[in-house]
């Protein structure tokens, strides 16, 4: 194998001949090396997807991704729904206040009683119901932010104080 240029360049085509398979064996064995990696990894892999009684993980991610968005989807629906509530709640009475007594000192047994019952803004309203020997009279007298357009007897003013209370004086 005569060469002209490897010739004038001094340089023996058997040296470049060995050089190439001394690189080819060079990258052979990286190759070799490179694949059993790969097989050492295909092989943990296939250990890790198996799972647990031969149920692939990749099945039980996707089902866990699965709860996950309805989970996601139970909370927006949840909360929506709390703040419904809360809404609901700010409109209705609950707060409340009663106070029994003896409306005529000839009728005993407490059976008259003052019911005040609030919002969290303080509106609603005190009911007062007067037992005597003829009979039963209830009156209801509205409240707006805590106060009374009709002026309040002792009982019905002592209600309005617990109910307007309530929540301070239960902790």
């Amino acid at each position: 194998m005569e060469s002209n240029i490897l010739n004038s360049l001094g340089i023996d085509p058997g040296i470049i001949v060995i050089a190439m398979m001394g690189i080819m064996i060079f990258v052979l064995l990286y190759m070799v090396r490179v694949s059993m990696k790969m097989t050492r990894f295909l092989k943990r892999y296939r250990i890790f997807m198996r799972g647990k009684d031969a149920v692939s993980l990749e099945k039980a991610f996707a089902q866990r991704f699965q709860e996950v968005d309805k989970l996601s989807e139970l909370t927006k629906i949840n909360t929506d729904e709390i703040r419904r509530i809360k809404e609901i709640q700010g409109r209705t009475a609950n707060k409340i206040g009663i106070v029994k007594y003896d409306a005529f000192p000839d009728v005993g047994g407490r059976l008259s009683f003052a019911l005040a019952m609030l919002d969290e803004n303080n509106s609603g309203f005190v009911l007062n119901a007067i037992h005597g020997r003829e009979g039963c009279y209830t009156y209801i007298k509205e409240i707006v932010k805590g106060e009374s357009y009709i002026v309040l007897g002792q009982e019905e003013k002592e209600a309005l104080r617990q109910a307007v209370n309530y929540f301070s004086d239960m902790g």
